[in-house]
């Protein structure tokens, strides 16, 4: 796989599923997966049954995007994948195949790096309050010190596999909540969607920067070109999003969400400012605002009262947050080294 020479051909890179279609396969287990959606459904089961899984599910590239495909089925899907697969017997039998392979990797991963002793439910606060220290790589403090154009531009193209569907994940934990936790979920996912303001929603004020740093806007138009180690943090919050039994470890991860995200918003605002794009800060302006409540909120009323509620939940809740750090942080490891090097980070289209 050739990779982008420079982020400057960013610009030239066209849409891959902005017209709702498939992305290209990257291994045998996507080429099997696409060609077997754009059949009819139902025709395809045994072939699907049948498929090798063959690189990692955490940082490889067919496996990660083969999940990420099979989770898009649950939000807007591709014009060229009938609507009935998202429920198909065969498309959910290989989903939990990939989604067992993803969570035993990191499964193994957040133990050894954590350990694997039970969390006191009077301790979870505390454990996500560590989480928050800043020990790992920062992104957005090479960004505002050092960052270039390039670099920015670079960073919009990774992260716009989920902010252009902000929200939409977490938002699955509404009705599998009650009380006072979902109360307080419902105030933050209120504010992410811009309080029923469609322009001030969180997704489009991201298509703004988007725009403001001459890239696609539309969703999912970059799909082809981010890596699965940048697929794999959209499909934590997907696979937690998706089943009722992950509710604590989604709460888990959109608790340190907002409470690591006023520090890093506002040196993207810095370092925007200072590469002479204000027009691109909205985005990022907006979470410096609402983030301010938001880590008071998520923490001491949204965990706080789901602890009080389910405290069985508890070592979920940490799981989540953990997860989230673990994986974001590969992912800014992985960016800074390619920075470092000066090596593209995103891979190119598949012929």
């Amino acid at each position: 796989m050739r990779l982008i020479s420079t982020m400057l051909d960013l610009g030239a890179v066209p849409a891959t599923i902005g017209s709702g279609r498939l992305p290209s396969a990257r291994g045998p287990l996507t080429h099997i997966l696409f060609d077997s959606l754009r059949a009819p459904v139902g025709a395809t089961r045994d072939v699907l049954a049948d498929c090798p899984l063959t690189d990692d599910p955490l940082y490889g590239d067919d496996v990660p995007l083969a999940l990420y495909t099979l989770y898009e089925l649950h939000y807007r899907g591709f014009a060229d994948v009938d609507d009935e697969w998202e429920w198909d017997p065969a498309a959910l039998r290989l989903r939990r195949r990939l989604e067992d392979a993803f969570l035993r990797r990191l499964r193994a991963e957040i133990d050894a790096r954590f350990g694997s002793d039970r969390i006191a439910p009077a301790n979870v606060a505390s454990e996500l309050r560590a989480l928050t220290t800043g020990n790992g790589p920062s992104v957005s403090a090479f960004l505002a010190e050092h960052g270039t154009m390039e670099h920015v531009r670079d960073f919009a193209v990774h992260r716009s596999i989920y902010q252009l569907k902000e929200a939409d994940p977490h938002t699955w934990a509404i009705p599998r909540l009650r009380g006072p936790a979902k109360a307080a979920l419902v105030e933050i996912q209120s504010d992410e969607y811009g309080g029923g303001n469609e322009h001030a929603m969180h997704c489009e004020l991201f298509a703004g920067t988007l725009r403001a740093l001459g890239l696609d806007a539309e969703y999912g138009a970059y799909l082809d070109v981010v890596p699965g180690s940048t697929l794999s943090t959209v499909n934590l919050i997907s696979l937690f999003g998706l089943h009722r039994r992950w509710r604590g470890a989604l709460i888990g991860h959109l608790a340190l969400f907002e409470m690591c995200s006023v520090r890093p918003m506002q040196r993207y605002v810095t370092a925007l400012e200072r590469l002479g794009v204000p027009e691109a800060t909205p985005f990022y302006a907006a979470h410096v605002v609402a983030d301010e409540w938001h880590q008071v909120l998520a923490l001491e009323q949204m965990v706080g009262s789901l602890v009080a509620d389910e405290p069985k939940l508890s070592d979920d809740i940490v799981f989540g947050a953990r997860a989230l750090d673990h994986l974001e942080g590969h992912a800014a490891r992985r960016l800074l080294d390619a920075w470092s090097r000066g090596v593209p980070s995103l891979r190119t289209r598949c012929a």
